[in-house]
């Protein structure tokens, strides 16, 4: 089912959940309670239906109150979709967007649906006549945007609505601006009484540390366009692909343009069906495409940035976030897109490639927004930071690779324990790298026929080690970076040399 198809379901039916009546009634009880002026922040999952409960809440204020109502969006697409929406309520609105140059007919409206700038500028115009607006609805109220128009509805009752109450910049927070916040039913509870897709994450473990942070607190896209366009990055973004979501409908975020190009290009080189799509795409292309992914049952569209809001495609079934972020409401939103539940589709999957889920929890674990909403620099200054992540990082040899190996029983090797041995029995802790180099060099060797093979099956274990002295340089403790580096190169050299020591001991055993 489509999204245009979903909305003429609500359309006819108009039919309310029990959860959304509940706190549509908890709305209105804090509404005739409190009197006007008063700032009230409604949370509520994406995909529970904030449009369809706001809808209601206007159609019943104007049936209640002789007054007027403004719904602020921050994008075109959400204006069009709420205009849509009330429309379906028996609201009659009108869009007040930057087309509305005048205002001649605003006496037959009672509800107008408008543009954060655009309205504004009306204002300044003083072509909106306000004084008998009584009620002002701030879709994803977590935007900063909407604060300039606070003072302009002095009198009015604000509902600011948003699946995540935090704001969008931290110097900003959201407690300055709205007195309380009702929070509706978490996502674990929608999944459960059948409103939201179950999803399954799947992690692969990024090194982020060559990511740098900019001054809006996430991650710059250089940083990241440079890291993500790595071959490395992008043979693991296909890996993970080919492993979890391939033949399903998929759509990739990436934090740079550079990177979605990237990504495009090593997907169609493997004959698979995908699109680029980017704030520079024209209003065309990006409609040709949408239609083209919403048809096409494989489909995989890579995109940078646009599709977090005001972008529904129900019948998604894989989110890859291939891209690390700092902002939990972004997290959220790139998610959401794909826990639209339908009749044939119960579950989606989420392919995590930013160490996001163990920065921020699993997308269905339980959330305190109250504590977020009354104290975001807490959460914030507590949420686990890269370094910390990586130290639980663990690796685990590509299936493909460890078939390499296939005559070796054991590949792993417990560096820490071995560190605790080594200083238990008050040996160097050399003794470790000496161990580690053994084992690598005989799996290369039991593994090949000749010198050269082995050597050059050596040079394929570079992950490995890489994992290995990372551990072992934490052992130590203060080690710098470059030390490490230098402890890989110098591991690398010995391991070649080990490895032909290995090689001589084989061929002068089977003279023997």
């Amino acid at each position: 089912m489509s999204y245009h198809e979903l909305e003429q379901e609500v359309e006819e039916k108009k039919v309310l959940y029990d959860y959304q009546a509940r706190d549509i009634n908890a709305i209105f009880n804090k509404m005739e309670n409190v009197g006007n002026n008063y700032h009230l922040l409604y949370q509520l999952p994406t995909g529970g239906g904030k449009t369809v409960i706001f809808s209601e809440i206007v159609r019943r204020y104007l049936e209640t109150y002789d007054k007027k109502v403004v719904v602020l969006t921050h994008r075109i697409e959400l204006c069009k979709q709420t205009s849509k929406m009330l429309k379906g309520f028996d609201v009659k609105n009108k869009i007040i967007n930057s087309k509305v140059k005048e205002l001649p007919d605003q006496n037959e409206y009672s509800c107008f649906v408008a543009m954060v700038e655009t309205l504004k500028n009306r204002l300044n115009d003083e072509k909106l006549i306000i004084d008998n607006v009584g009620l002002v609805i701030i879709d994803e109220a977590h935007y900063n945007s909407f604060r300039k128009l606070l003072s302009s509805f002095k009198n009015s009752f604000i509902l600011g609505v948003t699946a995540t109450p935090l704001s969008s910049n931290i110097k900003l927070p959201m407690y300055e601006n709205y007195k309380e916040l009702i929070v509706g039913d978490p996502i674990n509870k929608l999944i459960d009484n059948g409103f939201l897709a179950k999803a399954t994450t799947f992690s692969y473990d990024v090194g982020l540390s060559s990511l740098k942070v900019g001054i809006n607190g996430d991650y710059t896209v250089k940083s990241s366009d440079e890291l993500y366009s790595q071959l490395d990055m992008q043979n693991k973004l296909l890996h993970a692909y080919e492993e979890k979501s391939k033949g399903k409908k998929t759509l990739i975020f990436n934090n740079g343009i550079n990177t979605s190009l990237y990504v495009y290009e090593t997907f169609k080189e493997m004959g698979l069906p995908i699109k680029h799509l980017d704030n520079t795409t024209s209003a065309e292309d990006r409609k040709d495409i949408l239609t083209w992914f919403k048809r096409t049952p494989d489909a995989i569209l890579t995109s940078v940035g646009i599709l977090t809001t005001g972008f529904d495609e129900p019948t998604v079934e894989t989110i890859i976030i291939n891209r690390a972020t700092k902002s939990l409401t972004l997290y959220f939103q790139m998610i959401g897109r794909g826990s639209r539940r339908l009749p044939h589709k119960k579950e989606f999957s989420i392919i995590d490639l930013g160490n996001n889920a163990a920065r921020f929890g699993l997308w269905s674990e339980p959330v305190d927004w109250q504590h977020i909403f009354k104290s975001p620099e807490y959460y914030l200054d507590n949420l686990r930071d890269d370094a910390e992540i990586e130290t639980h990082f663990k690796y685990e040899m590509p299936p493909e690779l460890r078939a390499k190996f296939k005559n070796s029983v054991d590949i792993s090797f417990d560096v820490e324990a071995e560190h605790k041995l080594a200083i238990s029995l008050n040996l160097r802790s050399k003794v470790v790298l000496e161990k580690s180099l053994e084992q690598h060099a005989a799996m290369c060797v039991d593994n090949t026929e000749e010198l050269i093979e082995a050597k050059n099956l050596s040079k394929e274990l570079a992950d490995d080690i890489e994992y290995r002295m990372k551990i072992y340089t934490r052992c130590l403790s203060q080690c710098s970076k470059n030390y490490r580096e230098w402890l890989i190169d110098d591991y690398k050299t010995r391991l070649q040399l080990m490895v032909g020591k290995k090689y001589r001991e084989k061929i002068f055993a089977q003279e023997d």
